[in-house]
């Protein structure tokens, strides 16, 4: 692999520099000049192509970041790995909008004060290099720098007073996985577009983060931008590794099995090979896939951690199989969803989970008519809640009993929380090593988020009570289904005998 004409560009860029050509004080115009301002000024060469195929690098995060024209969201998620160069590109991202965007206000607000003082700190080194430090305007506090030409950068506290009074041009997140929720949704409102000099600036949130818990709101940002919302940059440890030196032996090497010796031609990042490697052997091998691989969210915390989307999820047509039980799994709700699964189990035994239905503030009859008349045959019947059985002190029925009187065959059984997980993870992982006795559509969104970001409390280390904060339904509905699969139990109550 030849070097890429990007990089070619960039390095023709800083040869003119230093022959006369180069002006530090004019605007970058484009994604190659702004890559030789930030290494002939700033002392820093950006890496400029990822390893990764669909991946990206540092320099189109900060592309991004300083052209107001550039295409898609401007709110952005930068999701990359530990020592992936984050916070620097913040900070570089950060000083190129006060030099060239007159007046600009931005704001930092790190998971933690400390956090914050991290970018803060790359900051005042970036500020002291000769082309930068005539322009600072008083002196650097342990909060504030600004610039002769009016622009200024602030630190935030991780505090709801601290960024409800706050009304700026961008606000630059760092480690947003140590977020305070509520904090979170307070810093939605801190933005405003404005002129800065010449350059029209639009109010923007940026955010900057490894992803460590499957339920964190790394995730929900993550999920936001691939749904087109906002616009998401990720690179890996891979694409950030300076270029690998050549007397340096790949079979023997850690790194292999991800490099797959592509390091020996890529262009060069800021990570040393063998501070990777050093790392790679220090850790877990899910602590290196969620941290530095980027792969997948650490499962800690995770109540049902052998769920896996590479083994559980599939994408097959299917024409309903006579021979197939059809089923169907249901938790009830109103304000919160009532989630209705459609499965079938085959000849082999094995359960699939090939629709969906989970709606909000609907009534239990369109949920019934919508099961009736559904694309998926009629179910055997319906596992469900033994909360339905419970009369409603209004009309005096069930909901159970209003699905019966519609038809529906209703199974229900009380069983614990962990005895009833206890019977979706042996479907997951068979004990007797076989394959999986559980597969699920990938039609089956909320399903495969429930399973994935359900979880204990992150500060009850010995806790057995999954928390209750939104992707509990899907994984209660299919809970109830697999309960009255394989440990069935008949049970009458009088409300609706």
């Amino acid at each position: 692999m030849g070097r890429d004409k990007e990089s070619e560009s960039a390095d023709t860029a800083l040869q003119a520099s230093t022959q006369g050509e180069f002006d530090p004080g004019k605007a970058p115009a484009n994604r190659r000049e702004l890559a030789a301002w930030v290494r002939r000024v700033l002392g820093v060469r950006v890496c400029n192509k990822a390893m990764i195929a669909g991946h990206d690098c540092p320099l189109d995060y900060l592309s991004h970041a300083f052209f107001e024209h550039s295409d898609g969201p401007r709110d952005c998620v930068v999701w990359a790995n530990r020592g992936g160069g984050k916070t620097m590109m913040g900070a570089i991202a950060t000083l190129c909008d006060m030099v060239f965007k007159p007046g600009i206000e931005i704001r930092i607000l790190g998971g933690s004060l400390e956090q914050s003082k991290h970018m803060h700190n790359h900051l005042r080194a970036l500020i002291a290099q000769p082309g930068i430090a005539p322009m600072l305007h008083g002196r650097i506090t342990e909060r504030r720098i600004s610039l002769t030409n009016g622009s200024v950068v602030e630190l935030l506290a991780q505090s709801q007073t601290s960024v409800r009074g706050t009304r700026v041009h961008k606000l630059r997140c760092d480690e947003l996985e140590l977020f305070d929720p509520e904090v979170w949704e307070a810093a939605q409102l801190v933005t405003r577009s404005g002129n800065c000099g010449s350059v029209r600036v639009r109010g923007s949130i940026e955010c900057l983060s490894t992803m460590h818990e499957p339920s964190g709101l790394m995730r929900t940002l993550i999920k936001q931008a691939r749904q087109g919302t906002r616009t998401l940059f990720q690179w890996n440890v891979l694409d950030v590794l300076e270029r690998c030196p050549k007397q340096r032996d790949c079979q023997t090497c850690l790194l292999l099995p991800e490099c797959a010796k592509q390091a020996k031609s890529k262009n060069a990042g800021h990570l040393c090979v063998q501070d990777a490697v050093d790392m790679k052997q220090r850790v877990a091998g899910a602590t290196w896939e969620a941290e530095m691989l980027c792969a997948r969210p650490r499962r800690t915390n995770s109540v049902l951690p052998e769920f896996d989307t590479k083994i559980h999820v599939v994408d097959e047509h299917l024409e309903p199989v006579k021979s197939w039980l059809w089923l169907a799994g249901m938790d009830f709700g109103f304000r919160s969803p009532t989630v209705v699964l459609f499965a079938a189990l085959d000849n082999t035994g094995v359960l699939r989970v090939f629709d969906e239905r989970i709606k909000s503030g609907i009534v239990l009859d369109q949920h019934i008519d919508a099961i009736i008349q559904g694309p998926w045959p009629k179910p055997a019947w319906i596992g469900v809640d033994p909360a339905g059985a419970q009369c409603n002190s209004q009309t005096g029925t069930s909901d159970i009993t209003q699905l019966r009187g519609a038809g529906l065959a209703i199974r229900f059984r009380a069983m614990g929380i962990q005895r009833g997980l206890a019977l979706v993870r042996a479907r997951l992982d068979p004990a007797s090593n076989s394959s999986p006795r559980l597969l699920i559509h990938k039609r089956c969104k909320g399903l495969i988020d429930s399973l994935e970001r359900y979880h204990y409390p992150k500060d009850q280390p010995f806790s057995d009570v999954p928390v209750k904060d939104g992707p509990d339904h899907a994984v209660d509905a299919l809970r109830y289904l697999i309960t009255n699969l394989d440990q069935p139990h008949v049970t009458t109550h009088s409300c609706y005998t």
